[in-house]
């Protein structure tokens, strides 16, 4: 039960530690009712649910602070597994589902993932959020039609897209320019988060080339500095983990796939969204190495092939 309470809960908030946080409370509520509840599904996916909408309304106001662009905490696993959904409840857990979630309403959100995700009954989430069904059905389809709007597309082929990132990382570490641009969107973006949190390179570059002069200046520097990319399924997409010469988490990285071309890059760098993956990195250091890196190299695109 605590898989599937975590799944809900993480999708309405982006957080893997708020998430948590919340879980541990509704096991706590129940564990201490006076009575046994007679579906303990449905309680305690009411419980986790009305925390999370409580949680949300207080994290939006410190999302509006937030330094920079903001993304929901990489998660590499989804522990709630159900076979025959898989690929649909990966696309749920997308940076870029979660980031067009961000636009609903808390109520909204929690009804949507509710409904649309795992498929609960309209009496069951009326129970869950506090509304009447009519409420829930009204809310659901605003929610729908606002994630109708702006829902991201990825490749139909599950296969197909790791076979793209694949050809990504491999034109990534081996220094291919031109494999880069073969993988690379005419409209590619790469977005960073940091959070103010750690240093960047660039918050957001736009365009194959400029991707690409970005991806030059951090090749010699990972190199020098013994940093791995460690291409991991991040958020139910291809991505990576980024690691240190010590195995530290310096960032995550995701890629969206369409139309056989790498459409966004996303990076997180804020080390306070990487803590629950292990041990975090000091990039602060590493961007000190790096900048000896960069002084002991006359040009970073010479080592990259042409």
């Amino acid at each position: 039960m605590r898989p599937l309470l975590f799944s809900i809960s993480y999708r309405i908030l982006g957080s893997v530690g708020e998430a948590e946080d919340a879980v541990q409370e509704t096991w706590l509520r129940y564990e201490t009712a006076a009575a046994r509840p007679a579906s303990a599904k449905a309680f305690l996916s009411a419980v986790v649910t009305r925390i999370s909408i409580d949680v949300l309304r207080s994290a939006r106001v410190r999302r509006e602070e937030y330094v920079g662009p903001w993304f929901p905490e990489p998660l590499l696993t989804d522990p709630y597994q159900d076979p025959e959904r898989s690929a649909e409840l990966a696309d749920s857990l997308s940076t870029a589902a979660l980031l067009l979630l961000e636009r609903l309403s808390p109520l909204e959100r929690a009804v949507f993932v509710l409904r649309e995700v795992f498929a609960f009954g309209f009496p069951e989430i009326a129970a869950a959020v506090g509304r009447s069904e009519p409420a829930c059905r009204q809310l659901a389809v605003r929610a729908r039609r606002h994630m109708d709007a702006g829902r991201p597309r990825f490749e139909a082929d599950r296969k197909e897209r790791e076979r793209l990132a694949g050809r990504f990382f491999d034109a990534f570490r081996e220094g291919d320019v031109d494999g880069l641009r073969a993988v690379l969107a005419a409209d590619v973006s790469m977005v960073n988060d940091a959070g103010g949190k750690a240093p960047l390179f660039a918050e957001y570059v736009a365009g194959p080339e400029h991707v690409i002069d970005v991806i030059a200046a951090l090749r010699p520097v990972f190199a020098g500095a013994g940093v791995v990319t460690e291409p991991r399924t991040v958020n139910g997409q291809p991505g990576a983990v980024v690691r240190d010469k010590d195995g530290g988490v310096l960032s995550t990285l995701t890629l969206d796939i369409l139309d056989g071309r790498v459409r966004t890059i996303r990076t997180v760098l804020n080390p306070d969204k990487l803590a629950h993956m292990g041990p975090v990195a000091d990039i602060w250091a590493l961007n000190r190495e790096a900048n000896l890196i960069r002084g002991s190299v006359d040009r970073p695109t010479d080592r990259l092939t042409h």
